[in-house]
């Protein structure tokens, strides 16, 4: 069965809509503050694939709405904070301590997670929650994702004939081992 062969071909298909760039928008926007996936690279990687001389721009896009994103979950986070305490669902002990931490850490945090795969939204909501300071959070959200999203637009855009070349090839083998490793993962956790 070739179904990861067929999506990928069909994301390269949707990636020419003319609506493609609102789409990364939006998919930029939820994705950094509620929506649990698909991440932007998703789309980004095949829209620059197909219109190499706007790579940059796209990546542009994503970066910009990416942090937009990040900001309500930044706001959701402080609402989500209040709400637990208010109805004593946490003590305000364990906040003082994830407080503490993030004094410390809330950069390297933002920055780790913007950048990796690790879910962004977790960090913006997080952040809100812990209230750090917004312009910090805005300067490293802008740097981490700016820095990821140009990173692929930058790659597809010197290598993307041959990765989508390599791509068609194999793309069926690597979303069954996809498969395989994410239940190894999940067995060998529980």
């Amino acid at each position: 069965m070739q179904i990861f062969s067929k999506l990928y071909q069909k994301s390269l298909d949707w990636a020419q809509s003319k609506f493609a760039i609102y789409w990364l928008a939006v998919v930029s926007f939820l994705e950094s503050s509620v929506l649990p996936y698909p991440p932007p690279d998703i789309l980004l990687a095949p829209m620059a694939l197909k219109q190499a001389d706007k790579a940059y721009y796209f990546a542009f896009i994503a970066t910009i709405f990416s942090v937009l994103g990040g900001l309500v979950g930044y706001l959701l986070g402080d609402i989500l904070l209040s709400f637990l305490l208010n109805y004593e669902l946490i003590k305000p002990v364990s906040v003082t301590l994830i407080e503490e931490f993030f004094d410390q850490y809330g950069i390297l945090v933002v920055g780790i997670a913007a950048f990796s795969p690790i879910p962004y939204k977790l960090a913006t909501i997080s952040a809100g929650s812990m209230a750090m300071p917004l312009l910090p959070f805005i300067a490293i959200s802008l740097v981490a994702r700016g820095a990821r999203y140009y990173l692929v637009a930058g790659l597809i855009k010197a290598y993307g004939s041959a990765c989508d070349k390599w791509l068609k090839k194999y793309m069926d083998r690597l979303g069954y081992g996809l498969i395989v490793l994410i239940i190894f993962g999940v067995w060998y956790v529980g």
